[in-house]
């Protein structure tokens, strides 16, 4: 099973970034733990801050990996490209959340992700990959 992990922007600075909100720990490091704990599957992972590069990596692997997991950032409530990325190809896509998206802001509860994903899931914090991944298996 290989699944890919992709962020967006600003979730780069995650460990950093609003602490109170993202937590504490950097990407990178749970990254290692979620490689540690599910060790049959083959994870990888992808980070940008630039839409193009996302909708390029979404296409790249869109067809050869059994699943990807999409935390969008803020392109998730802007981007209509990356929901069209999803819709053109054939691999299943999870969109994630680290944050309830629905207790912040007004423009943070519109998605252009969820109607092209197979699944949410938001407001586990971290948590929200590990889920992602298990809906997998």
């Amino acid at each position: 099973m290989k699944i890919m992990i992709i962020n967006g922007p600003n979730l780069n600075l995650l460990g950093k970034r609003e602490p109170e909100v993202y937590g504490s720990t950097t990407f990178e490091a749970y990254f290692a733990e979620l490689q540690t704990k599910f060790k049959t599957v083959e994870l990888a992972y992808y980070q940008s801050n630039i839409e193009g590069e996302l909708i390029d990596k979404i296409q790249e692997v869109g067809f050869s990996y059994d699943g990807i997991i999409l935390n969008a950032g803020a392109y998730t409530h802007t981007s209509i490209g990356i929901g069209d990325a999803i819709r053109g190809i054939t691999t299943p896509v999870i969109e994630v959340h680290i944050s309830n998206t629905f207790g912040r802001e007004a423009f943070r509860h519109v998605s252009h992700i969820s109607p092209a994903a197979k699944g949410v899931i938001l407001g586990f914090g971290l948590q929200s990959y590990d889920l992602a991944i298990q809906s997998f298996l």
